[in-house]
């Protein structure tokens, strides 16, 4: 964050502004994990496979880095919307750091279990601060048309194209990802020209939109999609206001500090072969657009 010249004043003078690049440290803390003080079940269900969020759905938005949003683009008791919802990271942030937050949650189950983390680890006078509506992103202009141009944060990681969830069939095993079933059966694609529009009509103006991507190789090329979501971005009437760098490993001096998992021990290979190596998760891109416009609010970004 950085301020204008005083010695050469502007219109926009007194306001913050975001700089064009910046980078965060914000590794994945986000755990699917029970609290430390929850109480193991004492009923015979106990001995059943315990429903996990899987690594990817639970990598989409860690905490520190719905933190750093939350605070760098709000201020206290103002409201926070989630498109894509596949995690409690951004709603439990939303609620410890005193703000309203309202995640997309079209799948009753991935609702359910969201909810059990929310309950697992905020202090119960913090749940009143959040609360799911059954819409997908896309909808969310009628989901949570309460809040209507009155959102100062809209926050989406949406579903990257060839991932392989778009390619699975429904799965019902107990114990299975609760995101990733919910993506197959309420065809939670991202669709970029209808969402944006929506998540426009949302914001109040001088609000923004967060979206999270990381490029990947799929088929053997390279898949940014940060590009084509700005283009569609403008053409819905954000103005692009900054890219962010958001380091998701730990770092010591000079030394990202990337463990592999066992996935990825999984895909060691022959260093002779032509084959693309396992890829680490190290960063993500965070394209941050602005509804123009000016709220009236002192501390307007």
């Amino acid at each position: 964050m950085t301020s204008t010249n005083k010695s050469n004043p502007t219109p926009a003078s007194g306001a913050r502004q975001l700089l064009p690049l910046t980078v965060w440290l914000c590794p994945d803390d986000t755990t699917d994990q029970p609290a430390h003080h929850a109480q193991p079940c004492q009923g015979p269900a106990h001995r059943a496979p315990q429903t996990r969020t899987c690594e990817r759905h639970l990598g989409t938005i860690s905490s520190g880095l719905a933190r750093h949003l939350i605070n760098t683009t709000t201020d206290e008791h103002e409201v926070i919307a989630e498109g894509f919802t596949t995690n409690s990271a951004v709603l439990r942030a939303a609620a410890e750091l005193d703000r309203r937050a309202v995640g997309c949650v079209p799948h009753f189950p991935l609702a359910q279990h969201i909810g059990a983390q929310l309950r697992e680890h905020l202090p119960h006078e913090y749940l009143g601060r959040v609360a799911m509506r059954p819409c997908r992103a896309d909808q969310m202009h009628r989901g949570i048309a309460d809040h209507a141009g009155k959102v100062a944060l809209v926050i989406a990681a949406p579903p990257t194209a060839g991932s392989r969830t778009a390619e699975q069939k429904p799965r019902r095993a107990r114990g299975a990802c609760p995101a990733c079933l919910s993506d197959v059966l309420t065809d939670s694609a991202f669709r970029a020209q209808s969402f944006l529009p929506a998540a426009y009509r949302v914001l109040r103006p001088g609000g923004h939109l967060a979206v999270v991507t990381t490029a990947r190789h799929h088929n053997g090329h390279l898949i940014d999609p940060a590009p084509a979501i700005i283009r569609e971005a403008r053409k819905a009437g954000f103005r692009y206001s900054q890219h962010i760098i958001a380091v998701r490993v730990p770092v010591e001096g000079d030394t990202l500090l990337i463990q592999a998992g066992p996935s990825s021990l999984g895909q060691l290979r022959d260093i002779r072969s032509r084959a693309l190596p396992p890829a680490a998760r190290v960063h993500a891109d965070v394209c941050i657009l602005t509804r123009p416009g000016n709220s009236g609010q002192e501390g307007d970004r």
